[in-house]
């Protein structure tokens, strides 16, 4: 399944709030998240997420009302020195 990374501002949100937040995130349906990176200090959010395409990424977050900043398809990774296909 295609996998893409969101950008998301997080306006005011305390720890507790983007705790919550994740709970919500890992338990949505029809998207999969994979993993949330967060930074309190700056008010930033990238999530993970596994979708069937960008169409329906998008319109899920937008059925949610999950505000983002940018979305993007993962084609190459690396955990070492060379790049691969994302998996």
């Amino acid at each position: 399944m295609p996998r893409y990374v969101s950008s998301h501002t997080l306006a005011c949100l305390t720890r507790q709030g983007a705790e919550e937040l994740a709970v919500r995130l890992f338990s949505a349906k029809p998207v999969k998240v994979l993993r949330i990176q967060v930074s309190m200090i700056d008010g930033k959010m990238l999530v993970e997420i596994e979708a069937d395409s960008r169409d329906a990424l998008e319109s899920w977050l937008k059925t949610q009302g999950f505000h983002y900043e940018w979305v993007m398809r993962v084609e190459l990774e690396s955990k070492a020195e060379r790049l691969a296909p994302a998996m």
